[in-house]
């Protein structure tokens, strides 16, 4: 069906006024609002209302759109860089070693849960019930399998390795999509319950609230009324470091691909993509300013227009949602679905025996599932200081993309 609007103009003005109307609503002193927002965090509303615009609404599609290709491409390397200024390093070290093994735990879930939602679904579902035959499903589960690891890039490497049909790399892609998405939805929601999810896990969250407190404190240290200068400087350094990273991707992946035989064998395929430098060289940026004296732009606000930035990218993706796809392949969305509850179940496991903050709980898996494109987005649901913590965890997911899809191949291979 035909969208009411086309126009990425229109498209992009109804954003901006369904984001205004929530945080207006949010922030408002009624007592309807006030109940409201205490069960439904605002983040999951900037989400899921484009979602329903997008179905069953029919008002705006991805399709044809360019917004998530500006949002994720100039916005969220611009709002990386905003974000990091006033980052506190040192406070990110300080948060131990349980992040890392919330994130590996979240890989490892990955891993098994691929084919233990393949034996599952075997075993219950009736024959034909899914289209696919065997040797087809675990190949194309595989695509999906490097997207939640890694992201794009290693989804891509997947399919190139196991020679995956493209009719079903696209029907993968739709299950990998709407699946990650709804459990990014979850996500959010628990962010906004996360004090009541730590008293359940017995976790300590002191570091946390250590790094948003010293965070917070220095940004009322620097806090003055922003001019326009300032202003510039602002957009100087957001969308100028975007640029650098453009210009060092169009740099070093042709520098790369003459490697790329080498790159692949070595199961190093992140290294070729572009968004994945734009990302490593926007984040290095912004940490590196974080040392200088621009750190005290986020008196200013900086971290305040990389949070819009955030909110931009939140809502074009969740345009990109189309719900009405779950029935069109419900077989293979059930496979999706048992195997990020099987993600979920390990996450939740770990995080109860080592006592692991929620937090950790939500980047861990996000950096896995969405990459750097989400993970800011579910840590800074938490808090907007946090943000840089999601980016750092998505650059080692992609690092170890490729590898993980591979061993969960292998084992789906075993099963199918």
């Amino acid at each position: 069906m035909r969208p009411l609007f086309t126009n990425d103009a229109i498209v992009f003005g109804l954003l901006c006024i369904v984001l205004a109307a929530i945080f207006k609503t949010a922030h408002s002193e009624r007592p309807f609002w006030k109940k409201f927002y205490t069960y439904v965090p605002p983040l999951l509303l900037c989400y899921f209302l484009p979602a329903l615009m997008h179905w069953p609404l029919g008002l705006i599609s991805p399709e044809g759109s360019q917004l998530y290709y500006v949002a994720s491409r100039y916005l969220l390397p611009a709002s990386l860089i905003l974000l990091c200024l006033g980052i506190d390093l040192k406070g990110v070290l300080n948060l131990g070693p349980k992040a890392l093994i919330m994130f590996f735990a979240a890989t490892f879930g990955i891993i098994i849960g691929g084919p233990i939602a393949l034996l599952t679904l075997e075993a219950l579902a009736p024959e034909g019930f899914i289209a696919a035959g065997p040797d087809e499903l675990w190949r194309g589960l595989s695509t999906i399998a490097g997207s939640w690891i890694g992201g794009g890039a290693n989804q891509t490497a997947m399919k190139i390795i196991f020679d995956v049909d493209d009719n079903l790399f696209a029907t993968m892609i739709i299950v990998d999509v709407v699946v990650a998405n709804i459990w990014m939805g979850f996500l959010l929601y628990g962010a906004n319950i996360s004090d009541r999810i730590d008293r359940w896990l017995k976790a300590d969250s002191s570091a946390i609230e250590d790094l948003k407190q010293r965070v917070q404190a220095f940004r009322e240290r620097v806090a003055r009324i922003p001019t326009t200068t300032d202003l510039f400087l602002l957009a100087a350094i957001g969308f100028g470091g975007t640029a650098l990273g453009h210009a060092g991707a169009e740099l070093i992946v042709p520098a790369l691909s003459r490697h790329e035989e080498a790159l692949m064998a070595a199961g190093l395929n992140s290294l070729l993509s572009g968004f994945f430098w734009i990302i490593v060289i926007a984040t290095t940026l912004g940490l590196l300013l974080s040392f200088t004296r621009f750190r005290e732009l986020e008196g200013v606000g900086a971290s305040r227009w990389g949070s819009v930035f955030i909110y931009i990218l939140v809502a074009t993706i969740g345009m990109k949602m189309n719900l009405s796809e779950v029935w069109d392949n419900i077989g293979l969305f059930l496979i999706g679905i048992v195997w990020m509850l099987v993600h979920v179940t390990v996450l939740l496991v770990t995080a109860k025996i080592i006592r692991a903050p929620f937090f950790f709980v939500a980047v861990g898996s996000q950096a896995n599932v969405g990459g750097a494109a989400s993970a800011p987005v579910v840590a800074s649901a938490f808090s907007p200081t946090l943000a840089p913590v999601g980016v750092l965890m998505a650059v080692l997911g992609y690092a170890l993309g490729t590898y993980g899809a591979l061993v969960c191949a292998w084992l789906m291979r075993l099963v199918a």
